[in-house]
């Protein structure tokens, strides 16, 4: 059985609180180990000068 299959069985078998932690570090797993691509790192950078010369708006819900 290959480890995707052993991780697939198992989540079912997790209560709700454990889902729940697995899901939040799984989460900030994927977050932390995704390469950003060029253009998403020019485009957080363009905010990033807007945002320090005061360019921007804020949105009320």
């Amino acid at each position: 059985m290959s480890t995707v299959q052993e991780i697939e069985a198992a989540i079912p078998q997790l209560s709700r609180v454990e889902l729940e932690k697995f899901r939040a570090w799984f989460e900030e797993y994927v977050e932390d180990h995704l390469d950003l691509t060029d253009e998403v790192k020019a485009r957080l950078e363009q905010s990033r000068q807007e945002i320090a010369a005061g360019n921007f708006t804020t949105r009320q819900p």
